[in-house]
């Protein structure tokens, strides 16, 4: 199936690969199926895309490439509505607000989206706890902490 995307122009996926957000995402309740895109020539970043969309897409990356001690507890609703039955079918990402210059651009650790991948369902889940902000630096001053 080929979609129009927002940073990649016209794109051939495999509907295989799509993720299903049940109820969205925070602010985009209506978008429901995402596929998660390489970015030519930069292993750190994705792009969360939308099916059904082509300006709804999100830049998302590992969070543990920039913050390995980053830690939380996903609660019993989360593991309930995307059926995670093992710890090795949970990805973890964070979305990235892109600023410019580059070094000026953030990291949302205070909602991570949370993707069972035997199953390609998924979930932005807001951490109830102020450990960790929504604005994090990006900066590579910032790996390690």
């Amino acid at each position: 199936m080929n979609i129009e995307t927002k940073y990649l122009g016209e794109v051939e996926i495999d509907t295989s690969k799509c993720i299903t957000f049940p109820n969205g995402l925070p602010g985009f309740v209506e978008e429901t199926k995402f596929v998660l895109l390489d970015l030519p020539g930069n292993p750190l970043f994705q792009v969360l895309q939308s099916t059904q969309t082509s300006n709804t897409a999100f830049i998302v990356t590992n969070p543990y490439h920039f913050y390995q001690a980053y830690s939380f507890e996903l609660d019993d609703a989360i593991i309930e509505t995307l059926n995670l039955n093992d710890q090795k079918d949970v990805v973890v990402l964070a979305i990235i607000t892109l600023r410019k210059p580059f070094d000026q651009s953030t990291i949302n650790l205070k909602a991570p989206v949370i993707i069972n991948a035997n199953n390609g369902t998924g979930k932005q889940f807001i951490l109830n706890t102020d450990d960790y902000p929504s604005k994090a630096s990006i900066t590579i001053e910032a790996k390690g902490d």
